[in-house]
């Protein structure tokens, strides 16, 4: 037999087997170099390609000989099955590389998945050392929106007022000690002084339940008229008041 002779029966690739992950590995770069249709095989050409490529495999370690062993059973099963004629009744029925098919192309898809992923470590690891977090601005509270209601405001005023009250082991019922329009006039005050002043500051130098309760009694009530603006970060956040801004003319 003549040199080019024995180079068309073995085909026309030298493979490495080294440099494949696998038997699907393997058997899609046959597929792929000959611009084979994946949904056409010649599984006859293929079978032969693929069993010349593991004729090595006796120098191997027996899991790793074993996939490929297994896939070359199975290549020469379907060689088989489309060798067979097919029945009158039958010539609709499923391809016998149809599984084989789907297997490839699940397979490829992968691949380039974990391709690109690789690559995208590559790039990020270019960019930046090993444990690098991007530092994110924090927000500034003062700028965000009200984003609660009035009556989650009202129970943690409550809330405040009777931990500032919780020393007390008798509770005794009192008269109205505070008016609600001399907490208007402290409010005002206060905003008089500073653009922005915490509920918690109006009520701290009082320390009783009372005060509390005028208190916010008070900023509703100069919120409901416009002079001043009230605003919470988020639930059971700080209580800020702020100075309304003028009307512009």
């Amino acid at each position: 037999m003549t040199g080019a002779a024995e180079a068309a029966v073995r085909g026309p690739f030298e493979i490495d087997l080294e440099r494949f992950s696998g038997p699907l590995d393997l058997l899609l770069h046959l597929i792929r170099n000959q611009d084979v249709d994946i949904f056409d095989i010649p599984i006859a050409r293929i079978t032969q390609q693929f069993l010349d490529a593991i004729r090595t495999l006796e120098r191997w370690e027996l899991e790793r000989a074993g996939e490929f062993l297994e896939m070359a059973a199975t290549l020469v099963r379907i060689k088989a099955q489309m060798l067979f004629p097919r029945r009158v009744d039958d010539e609709e029925g499923e391809d016998p590389r149809a599984d084989l098919v789907r297997r490839l192309l699940e397979y490829e898809h992968f691949r380039e998945a974990a391709r690109l992923l690789e690559h995208a470590e590559r790039e990020r690891s270019r960019l930046f050392a090993r444990g690098f977090v991007e530092v994110r601005p924090a927000p500034r509270l003062a700028d965000l929106p009200l984003d609660t209601v009035w009556e989650e405001v009202w129970s943690a005023a409550v809330r405040m007022a009777e931990r500032l009250g919780a020393e007390e082991p008798v509770h005794t019922v009192r008269g109205r000690e505070v008016k609600m329009e001399d907490k208007m006039d402290e409010i005002a005050a206060a905003l008089h002084h500073s653009r922005r002043v915490e509920f918690a500051q109006l009520v701290a130098p009082w320390g009783t339940r009372i005060h509390a309760v005028a208190s916010l009694l008070a900023c509703l009530e100069m919120a409901k008229r416009s002079m001043v603006r009230v605003r919470q970060a988020a639930p059971f956040a700080s209580l800020w008041i702020y100075r309304s801004r003028p009307r512009e003319g």
